[in-house]
């Protein structure tokens, strides 16, 4: 997937959950690099995960039961967001805008600030402790790598 692209629809949808911030865009650059390729794997080759951030249904009903259920404006935006007739079949695994706002969801439940957007050190830091957690098995040091791969590659540096 075109990482310029993918930032910008990133963005756009971060400003309409009211949730933007440069910080949040390559964080979820950085996420969707390292789970998925920025898009390359949509589905787990070995597991439950889905769509470019590899999220599980399982963390998407508790976002949904645990976070959601009690902010309610923000629940109403996600949910807008939804394709009615694939309602919570398809929209993990192949509904871009609703998988960069659960993504972003998972991380504003996170108890520490956003690293800053320069920061891909600590991106990667932030990444593996709030959403691969100790028990996954990815690396920072990937997460380092693949977004340097996959994120900035082809970008404008004008």
């Amino acid at each position: 997937m075109n990482p310029t692209q993918l930032r910008e629809l990133i963005g756009q949808v971060l400003m309409d959950l009211g949730l933007y911030s440069k910080d949040a865009v390559e964080l979820l650059m950085l996420t969707a690099a390292q789970e998925s390729h920025c898009g390359y794997y949509i589905k787990q080759l070995r597991g439950p995960a889905r769509g470019i951030f590899q999220m599980e249904p399982a963390t998407e009903k508790d976002i949904w039961e645990n976070y959601l259920e009690y902010h309610k404006e923000l629940a109403e935006i996600v949910t807008q967001l939804r394709v009615a007739y694939l309602y919570s079949n398809y929209d993990l695994w192949a509904n871009l805008p609703y998988q960069i706002a659960m993504a972003r969801i998972h991380y504003l439940r996170a108890p520490e600030k956003l690293p800053k957007h320069d920061d891909i050190l600590g991106m990667a830091q932030y990444w593996k402790v709030y959403y691969n957690t100790v028990l996954g098995k990815g690396k920072v040091y990937e997460a380092v790598d693949n977004y340097k791969l996959y994120a900035l590659r082809n970008q404008d540096t004008s």
